[in-house]
């Protein structure tokens, strides 16, 4: 076999199969929650989204479609030499996320400790970021999804602030857009989200915890 040919199959078989190899150790999952499709992208909802986004961007991570199989898209990123970042954004629909999630889970057999779920949450204020390592979903669908699909709510959560709903209503209050006067600081709201899942990642959640459960910045 050329050497040529030795690359190709090495790419090919990394490009189909991301997930395979990696270490339990040095992995952790974060799964941002959201609506699939552009008419959704810009939306309240989809900061989840626009989180894990911004954190392949940061690492060149490039998305692979495995709807197909794991109902996710996937990226694989590695912010240090020792440490793999799963990212993945369910395409089931906000509502059905936990069957995409479940099967993360299955897949990658992580420790509890290692798996992240993203999302927005209108009970906090616009720009506030809340982290918790366990608990209940509240009002979030998407989370409560997840939660019943896992059998437990023993999973970390980055809770992104949308503000509270109007007269309009809960749910076309998540599936609005931001206005123009908000875009700023949900732009800094989803570069601190990136950190902050950083810091869970690398340096744990209790660090994460302590920088980032504060108020508006």
């Amino acid at each position: 076999m050329s050497l040529l040919e030795l690359l190709r199959r090495l790419f090919r078989r990394r490009s189909t199969e991301p997930l395979t190899g990696l270490e339990p150790a040095r992995t952790r999952l974060v799964v941002g929650l959201g609506n699939p499709g552009p008419e959704f992208a810009d939306t309240r909802h989809n900061v989840g989204f626009r989180c894990v986004d911004e954190l392949a961007r940061r690492c060149g991570a490039a998305w692979q479609d495995k709807t197909t199989t794991l109902g996710s898209l996937i990226a694989v990123a590695r912010p240090t030499p020792e440490l793999t970042l799963v990212l993945a954004k369910p395409h089931t629909f906000m509502n059905r996320s936990g069957r995409a999630v479940k099967d993360l889970r299955d897949l990658l057999k992580l420790p509890t400790s290692h798996r992240l779920v993203v999302y927005d949450d209108m009970d906090l204020p616009l720009g506030a970021l809340r982290m918790r390592e366990r608990g209940s979903p509240g009002t979030h669908n998407g989370m409560r999804s997840v939660i019943s699909a896992l059998g437990t709510d023993d999973i970390a959560r980055l809770r992104m602030g949308i503000s509270q709903a109007g007269s309009a209503g809960a749910t076309n209050h998540v599936l609005s857009e931001f206005t123009p006067e908000e875009r700023g600081i949900v732009e800094e709201l989803i570069a601190r989200a990136a950190d902050a899942v950083l810091a869970w990642a690398i340096e744990g959640a209790a660090v994460a915890m302590n920088r980032y459960n504060k108020g508006v910045v």
